[in-house]
């Protein structure tokens, strides 16, 4: 390793103390900061680091989008790109099934719901992707001319677009009207903003509604609720347009508030949607962290606010209608009307690359409108589906249906879902296999089904080099890389902490501009001149601060990097930024619209650590491990597989089957169940569960710590998980590298096996 900077031995080893006559390591500088103000200095500073990123992208996204003097294919090409984009991040990946509308309803009722002189309507629903239906209203006048999909609001029915049932103001049921336009009209039933009904304590305290309880398990999935529900809409499309009369009837999709965002995704990713029209969503989405949770798209401001989005729906025809929106609150975010002028210059910053007008705005000089669906957005809507004089609305409608319930449709639309996302989750095994070690290393599938009594171990160098770009992919795409460079250390350092046999220091250092790193460092008393000891970085969990770690009284911790430190390893303790609850929770909402998360700024942290670990004079850069517990070993299988600094990485209380503890609704101690919202990453179930990370450390040493009474996952569940691992380092003729202990313990360090382990690996005599 290289930034090796000079720091005198002597001062460090001529004195029981080792540290300068201020309490500071020699060559840093005095740390004035009160120590129990440094967590929310570090979490202050990485909220404004990430706000800072957030607008940085706002101006960096044109570098997405063709230039006033691209050709015509390279305009098509970008737009295309981005399109792709836009479908990927939103999780409407999975081929949609052949278009069919279904006619059905009870045998009581039948599917008929009302019938006119001119037109009837129908309960129906239609084929969406594997196991997930749409199902909504069907309004067909006799002579259609046109067709179109309406997306009601989450907390609308169809019924009440209707006027069938209270709800939504006559004025405002734009259905009523386009049939009596001759439009036939599809409405589709949307997931509700309901919280969830149950008897599950755990469940209850986390607070979940409907969307949010989907927008979890799928989002880690690399799959979103918003990308399940767009997919409805366009299977929707689909049927629509195999029943229209001739291929030239124009199909529009119209949406208000949550319908509304799906009207306007679906047009950009459609281009058979002739006219769209978007009621009570337009907005600059600098801030979307800030809406409810179910609205957080991995990445999305690196490319697309909604002027872009809206770019892509050009040059077809699009109405933006500034209306009231609903006001949403306590839904791990808010939602309420926008300012007119914020959505104003949203407006004007649409860019029409591929020609076309510029879309219609709506807006009432300025006012929301109460209701969405103005008359004179409405009768844009229809005069641009052809009809140049529109009629007025049909006569008020009544529901036949007899035995009709809203909240069984509510409910087949969750769970239809939801079993799609755990359908994906049981094979996600192997995808996983085949996303990266078949892929690295195509002879060890061939390798499961030999017979032979030995077998010829693999180049582990052929593995390692293979494995690098997955480890860039895993960087950049799973948890996420800024696009910064670190800055010089200004190491600040003072003495906390000493006994006979070591003491500790406070050290902050610089990472990017507001972004700091803040851990303590124990240096044991017995260091010689010229001698270079191994480093052992001890991670606290959720909750902890550094001197935990060499606190007795943490008994979860057990004091560990104090009694490493007594072994004569040196030892440094980082702050990890899981501390203050939500806090962490929104800085990593604020990341997620960058394509980063939590450990974007984590692993930051630990680069400029090990770089500056590795300036000490006293420390053996190239014999640097990691061990954590809890959350830190969360992130020990996260940051040192990046870091290839990290020449081991000890995992403890933490160890799991991933995708299941983070996904899965039939484990009772599964995140789904837990307030901590922000564990699922995007589509980490495809990619990479704790195995997928850990053959990122080959060939270094691996190990796992496990208490049998541990209750963040199950025995079997880690036997299997870090089976796979062993196996791994066995064909590659490593298997000495890696090892496992259990211990009747609960949840905390036991430090037997693993302190063996760190003697044996990094060459360091046992006492």
């Amino acid at each position: 390793m290289q930034f090796r900077c000079c720091i005198a031995l002597a001062l460090v080893a001529s004195s029981i103390s080792g540290h300068a006559d201020d309490g500071s390591l020699p060559a840093t500088k005095p740390l004035e900061w009160p120590e129990a103000e440094l967590p929310d200095r570090l979490m202050d500073g990485a909220h404004r680091f990430v706000e800072r990123k957030i607008e940085q992208a706002a101006m960096d996204r044109r570098r997405f989008w063709p230039s006033r003097d691209a050709t015509a294919d390279q305009k098509h090409k970008m737009i295309e790109a981005n399109r792709e984009r836009l479908r990927t991040i939103i999780g409407a990946v999975d081929d949609r099934l052949p278009p069919r509308l279904e006619f059905f309803g009870s045998s009581r009722d039948g599917s008929f719901v009302y019938e006119g002189d001119s037109f009837h309507i129908s309960q129906v629903r239609w084929p969406v992707v594997e196991g997930v239906f749409g199902e909504g209203l069907l309004l067909s006048p006799d002579d259609p001319i046109a067709a179109a999909v309406v997306v009601p609001d989450a907390d609308q029915t169809p019924e009440q677009l209707l006027g069938i049932v209270q709800g939504v103001a006559a004025e405002s049921q734009i259905a009523r009207q386009l049939l009596a336009n001759h439009v036939e009209v599809l409405i589709p039933t949307m997931v509700s903003r309901e919280k969830l009904q149950t008897e599950d304590a755990r469940l209850i305290r986390s607070d979940q509604t409907h969307r949010e309880w989907l927008y979890r398990q799928a989002f880690h999935m690399g799959r979103h609720l918003i990308g399940y529900e767009v997919q409805m809409v366009l299977a929707a499309v689909d049927g629509l347009e195999v029943r229209r009369k001739t291929k030239t009837d124009p199909i529009g999709v119209a949406g208000y508030g949550e319908g509304a965002l799906l009207a306007f995704y679906a047009a950009a990713l459609d281009e058979r949607i002739d006219v769209t029209l978007v009621s009570g969503y337009f907005d600059s989405r600098e801030a979307v962290w800030s809406e409810p949770i179910y609205r957080n798209v991995w990445g999305l401001l690196r490319r697309f606010s909604d002027a872009e989005i809206a770019s892509l729906v050009q040059p077809r025809k699009l109405i933006i209608e500034y209306s009231a929106v609903p006001t949403i609150s306590g839904h791990k975010g808010d939602w309420k009307t926008p300012p007119f002028d914020r959505v104003s210059r949203e407006v004007i910053r649409i860019r029409t690359p591929q020609g076309g007008d510029p879309p219609v705005f709506v807006h009432g000089d300025g006012a929301a409108t109460v209701e969405p669906y103005s008359a004179v957005a409405t009768t844009k809507f229809l005069e641009l589906l052809g009809i140049d004089e529109p009629l007025g609305a049909t006569q008020p409608l009544r529901d036949r249906r007899e035995a009709f319930s809203p909240d069984q449709r509510q409910q087949r639309a969750l769970l239809q879902i939801e079993r799609h996302v755990q359908m994906l989750i049981r094979r996600s095994e192997h995808v996983r296999d085949d996303f990266m070690l078949y892929t690295v290393m195509p002879e060890l599938a061939d390798a499961r089904w030999s017979t032979a009594r030995r077998h010829p171990v693999s180049p582990v160098e052929k593995f390692t080099e293979g494995t690098r770009e997955f480890r860039r992919r895993f960087h950049e795409g799973s948890i996420g890389k800024f696009d910064e460079s670190l800055l010089p250390f200004n190491a600040r350092t003072r003495r906390v902490a000493e006994t006979d046999l070591w003491t500790a220091y406070d050290v902050v250092l610089d990472v990017f501009d507001e972004l700091i790193a803040w851990g303590v460092l124990v240096v044991p008393k017995d260091l010689k001149p010229g001698e270079r000891h191994p480093v052992v970085v001890c991670q606290h969990g959720r909750q902890g601060i550094p001197r935990d770690t060499i606190d007795s009284h943490a008994t979860a911790y057990n004091d560990f990097a104090a009694k490493l430190a007594e072994r004569g390893f040196i030892t440094f303790a980082p702050h990890n930024l899981y501390r203050g609850e939500d806090r962490y929770r929104w800085l990593d909402r604020k990341a997620n619209t960058i394509g980063c998360s939590l450990f974007s700024f984590i692993v930051a942290q630990h680069d400029q650590i090990l770089r500056w670990l590795d300036s000490l004079d006293f420390v053996d850069g190239e014999r640097i491990a990691f061990y954590g517990l809890s959350y830190g070993g969360e992130t020990a299988v996260r940051v040192p597989t990046i870091l290839e600094g990290y020449c081991l990485s000890i995992c403890s209380g933490d160890f799991n089957q991933w995708t299941r503890k983070v996904a899965a609704t039939d484990q009772s101690f599964s995140f789904m169940r837990t307030i901590e919202w922000e564990m699922p990453y995007w589509n980490l179930g495809h990619t990479f569960d704790y195995a997928e990370m850990t053959y990122l450390m080959a060939p270094r040493p691996f190990m796992v710590e496990r208490g049998h009474l541990d209750r963040v996952g199950r025995d079997r569940w880690v036997a299997h998980e870090f089976a796979k691992v062993r196996w791994l380092y066995a064909q590659l003729g490593i298997a000495d590298r890696v090892d496992i202990e259990f211990f009747q313990g609960g949840h905390s360090i036991n430090g037997e096996g693993t302190f063996a382990f760190l003697h044996k690996h990094l060459n360091w005599p046992e006492p």
